[in-house]
């Protein structure tokens, strides 16, 4: 965990040390991974002899996920590539890059973190934490690809691997499921150690494959890799060689102890693995590209690689894993060596490089060093991990016969294209001119040479490696060939005669491939064919692409049928589709048992005809008022069958909710048509929207009636009123919000600030926040409505003046009681709702406050008293126009908002910090004198940061579809201009 925790700290510092410092800076990071190199170094001895470093953190306890790391032989290893090689390309990157490199600081801090994100996906003893340091790889791999975003190239390349790898690991996600819940843990090593059984887990790990050999570039997903070959150079010899690549090879090689023996593993693993590695190594020797030639030669090892470790004995795993360091070290080293080639002479074709050895002698035998151990010559790691293969499968039975068959022919290509690149980077050839390049700095060949070199120092001391990686291998079946050990020199046998000949062969190849008159034959019918279908390509990238651009088209033609932006049709669509599917369930799942009674009393019978009636004539209105009168009638109606049902609290809330419904509904109706327009006149179309209706609510009635017969235990009200009890109340409605599912109600909390604000700003044209006009306080006296040419307004009867009482007998204002006599005009006034508006206001809200703190035990609650305030304030409105409401409400809704959020959020939280658990209630009683003992509940205060949130939200859409409107409506229709000038709230700020 120390470890990450560096490699992330030292993510986050490159880039102020990049500003700072500019490529030196490469230095300063290459400190981190290699000081967790050294780390894991120390303690290689241990590990060799069988200590197990294990290290947990509880993450998600309620879904059981583990911060589990686990150091063992395999994770060791692999954590040593990343880190060791990580080191040395960060130190090679100082003179890569030059100063001006744009984006050079989130370059450092992404490779840097791409070092800790590799770290951990080999350390992670848990399927679910390996698969987000899996997924981390991608995207952290995804950045490096596209660093140069101004590239097309580049940015394709990065999408290629992005998709290819990202749909790989959600397949990997998957079977890690399958895998973990069929095991009954998510440890990697428990698992391993005692694998499950049976179909389920066989898809699962056939699903982990998946995700191992898109990671791994395996046909048919190899094509990603060498695209890839667009990133800098750099990126190319740590990813794509010695790190992210391998995360397959990794699983391959954790779960290979317990899953070589499934037959799918057998298909998926040995199958692609031998295709990948001939594929490759053919494609590699076509190319002219050096870093092509190296990519391609890459996906024939990792095929090699995979084949190898998960054949599944010791002598296969031991020999794997030495193969899986040894191409680490010399293609980490090739890779470099090509971007410094690169950097002198401005190319990487092989057809126009010439003379670069002898002018660069030493980057020359860097290069050859490298190559040779690729090919396998003698005393270079290379040639001991290939001996060792061979000696893996030389004495067994006869498909391990063709499978060393096979991976001879893979030595044969390896071999060929290690020597075309020998040759095509660093030969003199006849009739080119040499390549003029410029002088090598020694650190800028440092670090190649090194890796090089480590590739020679591990040839001729393989043997050190012996212990480590038989320890990995414990878990394997022996081969029929018995113990295997690493060593530098097997003697003479089969193996070193294989070994000659892949020799041999390989160096042949390049020159006899060129002149093979099939090779030419075949050369030529490929390109009859790309003609032939008309200059396409068919591998498997352009596979890939053509995939990608039928689904691009298949969704539009999708979105073209469906996304008419007609709601008819969406709903149509929805409902259509609900009614096959529940058709289809109540089809199968027949006979039913339906237990209904028609009513419990006439007036029931009675409202639920009015309810079906007013529906009815709702759908047969034309005008958009009588329309919505008529649905208030179907909301008043269900109202009132609460109540005739004994449900008063929830009678209530709907009789309020629907009230503020219909107001903000008619508001909204000034500004459409007063007739519904642009609707279906088609009889067919109409008859067919009825009968979806028709259907759909014959459907959702018989699904009440089956789940009202279906029921087996009691009701959940029972167990409602008996938790209601306990809590202290006896509102069963309000103490199951505010208590019992208090979560669910502060998530409806969020969600309504959400819709609300979100919908009330589509009718500003300005700021939203923008204030509730109100009267200025300034002015003298409050002006009145007044039309040019028309005279002066009349004085209202209900003007008072106020004056200051003292000596100095100055006026202070002459203030309305009735604001409307000044905002609005003559025509659209009602004195007589005015006053009573106002004589009743304070009434309405004295019952909002007492439905607020009543609420826990008789009906009401925050809810209802907040539609209350809400329907006072709307009133008030609807009397006195915006400026009534402004005076009345001079507060921003958005504060009310925010404070109820904070309200109800502060007592979520001090019921953690106060008691046991977040939302904990608490009670406190108060024994006044004279009166009945006063209870507090901890759940009244929640109760107040709802009604709060009610309120403003209430507000929030009286200020946009109505105070807003009414202002739009003004200039639209150039009305006068009231003669108050508006003031802005004190400290007027959103909130929200």
């Amino acid at each position: 965990m120390l470890l990450l925790i560096v490699l992330g700290a030292a993510a986050l510092a490159a880039p102020p040390l990049v500003s700072r410092l500019g490529p030196r800076a490469f230095w300063v990071l290459a400190l981190a991974p290699a000081a967790a190199a050294v780390w894991l170094a120390a303690r290689a001895s241990g590990v060799a002899g069988g200590t197990v470093h294990e290290e947990v953190h509880p993450w998600v306890s309620t879904l059981h996920l583990e911060l589990a790391f686990r150091l063992d032989p395999l994770s060791l290893v692999l954590a040593l590539v990343a880190t060791a090689i990580g080191a040395l390309v960060l130190v090679y990157c100082r003179s890569y890059f030059d100063a001006g490199e744009q984006g050079l600081g989130r370059f450092a801090a992404v490779l840097t973190g791409f070092a800790g994100a590799m770290l951990g996906l080999v350390l992670a003893d848990d399927l679910l934490l390996l698969y987000v340091f899996w997924e981390l790889t991608t995207v952290l791999s995804f950045l490096l690809i596209g660093h140069a975003s101004d590239k097309d190239g580049a940015r394709r390349a990065a999408l290629d691997a992005l998709i290819v790898t990202t749909v790989g690991g959600l397949a990997m996600l998957v079977g890690a499921v399958m895998v973990g819940e069929a095991a009954g843990t998510y440890r990697i090593s428990e698992i391993v150690a005692s694998p499950p059984g049976g179909v389920e887990v066989e898809i699962g790990v056939a699903l982990l494959l998946v995700g191992a050999v898109s990671k791994s570039a395996l046909v048919p997903f190899h094509f990603w890799l060498p695209a890839a070959m667009a990133a800098p150079t750099p990126v190319s010899a740590y990813l794509h060689a010695a790190a992210m690549v391998k995360a397959g090879v990794y699983l391959v090689a954790r779960l290979a102890p317990a899953f070589h023996h499934l037959l799918s593993w057998q298909i998926l693993v040995l199958g692609l693995g031998l295709t990948t590695m001939i594929v490759g190594g053919v494609r590699a020797l076509r190319q002219h590209d050096l870093k092509l030639l190296l990519a391609f030669g890459t996906v024939s090892q990792l095929g090699l690689l995979i084949a190898v470790l998960g054949t599944g004995t010791q002598a296969a795993a031991i020999a794997g894993m030495a193969m899986l360091v040894a191409h680490a070290l010399y293609k980490a080293s090739l890779f470099l060596v090509v971007g410094i080639v690169d950097k002198l002479t401005g190319t990487r074709d092989v057809r126009v490089l010439s003379g670069l050895g002898w002018r660069h002698p030493w980057l020359a035998a860097t290069g050859v060093l490298a190559a040779a151990s690729m090919a396998g010559v003698p005393l270079l790691a290379g040639f001991a991990a290939k001996e060792s293969i061979f000696y893996a499968y030389v004495e067994g039975d006869v498909w391990d016969s063709l499978i060393l068959a096979v991976l001879v022919a893979g030595a044969i290509l390896t071999a060929g294209y290690a020597a075309r690149f020998a040759w095509g980077a660093f030969a003199t050839k006849p009739g080119v001119p040499d390549r003029r390049c410029a002088a090598l700095g020694r650190p800028f060949a440092a670090a190649p040479a090194v890796l090089a070199a480590a590739g020679l120092v591990l040839g001729l001391g393989i043997s050190r490696l012996d212990e480590l990686l038989g320890r990995y291998a414990h878990d394997f079946p022996e081969a029929a060939s018995g113990a295997q050990h690493l060593a530098a020199w097997h003697g003479v046998g089969l193996p070193l005669v294989l070994t000659a000949i892949a020799l041999v062969a390989g160096g042949l190849l390049p020159a006899v491939s060129a002149r093979a008159p099939i090779w030419t034959a075949g050369r030529a019918r490929a390109q009859r064919l790309r003609e032939l279908l008309h200059g396409h390509p068919r591998d498997a990238r352009a596979c890939y692409q053509g995939l990608v651009r039928a689904t691009e088209t298949a969704a539009i033609a999708a979105a073209r049928g469906t996304q008419s932006g007609s709601l008819p049709v969406y709903l149509m669509t929805i409902l259509v589709v609900v009614i096959a599917a529940q058709v289809a369930v109540l089809a199968t799942g027949a006979p039913w048992t339906i237990d209904a009674r028609a009513w419990d009393s006439p007036a029931q019978l009675v409202v639920g005809v009015l309810i079906v009636a007013g529906a009815i004539l709702t759908l047969r209105a034309r005008r958009r008022m009588k329309a919505v009168m008529l649905s208030g009638v179907v909301g008043y109606g269900v109202a009132t069958l609460f109540a005739l049902q004994g449900a008063p609290d929830l009678a209530l809330t709907q009789f309020l909710v629907e009230t503020v419904t219909l107001v903000v509904i008619v508001l909204v109706l000034r500004r459409l048509p007063t007739h519904f327009t642009g609707t279906v006149t088609r009889r067919g179309r109409r008859s067919a929207h009825l009968l979806i209706g028709i259907a759909f609510g014959v459907l959702m009635a018989l699904l009440t009636l089956l789940a009202l017969g279906a029921r087996v235990d009691a009701p959940a009200s029972e167990l409602m009123a008996a938790a209601s009890e306990l809590a202290g109340g006896k509102n069963i409605v309000n103490v199951t919000l505010v208590d019992l599912r208090a979560w669910d109600t502060m998530g409806e909390l969020a969600v309504v600030v959400v819709a609300a604000t979100g919908v009330t700003s589509l009718t500003f044209l300005r700021r939203r926040s923008r204030a509730l006009p109100r009267l200025d306080d300034a002015d003298d006296d409050v002006a009145v409505w007044s039309v040019p040419g028309a005279g002066p307004a009349p004085a209202s009867p209900l003007r008072v003046s106020v004056h200051q009482a003292g000596g100095e007998g100055t006026a202070r204002r002459a203030r309305a009681w009735l604001l409307a006599e000044g905002t609005l005009a003559p025509e659209r006034r009602s004195v007589v709702l005015e006053v009573i508006v106002r004589l009743i206001f304070h009434t309405v809200m004295v019952l909002s406050i007492y439905l607020l703190w009543a609420g826990h035990d008789y009906p009401g609650g925050g809810f209802a008293a907040g539609i209350v305030a809400g329907l006072a304030l709307t009133v008030r409105y609807l009397a006195g126009g915006r400026y009534e409401l402004g005076e009345t409400a001079p507060v921003s809704a958005g504060v009310l908002i925010g404070a109820g959020l904070v309200i109800a959020t502060g007592t979520a939280i001090g019921g953690g910090v106060l008691g046991d658990a977040v939302l904990q209630s608490g009670k406190v009683t108060l024994d006044l004198p004279g009166v009945a003992p006063l209870k507090l509940y901890s759940s009244t205060l929640f109760d107040v940061g709802v009604w709060l949130v009610v309120v403003g939200v209430v507000l929030d859409v009286l200020r946009s579809f109505g105070s807003e409107i009414d202002r739009q409506i003004d200039e639209e229709q150039h009305r006068p201009v009231p003669t108050v000038a508006p003031r802005p709230v004190e400290g007027e700020e959103e909130a929200t």
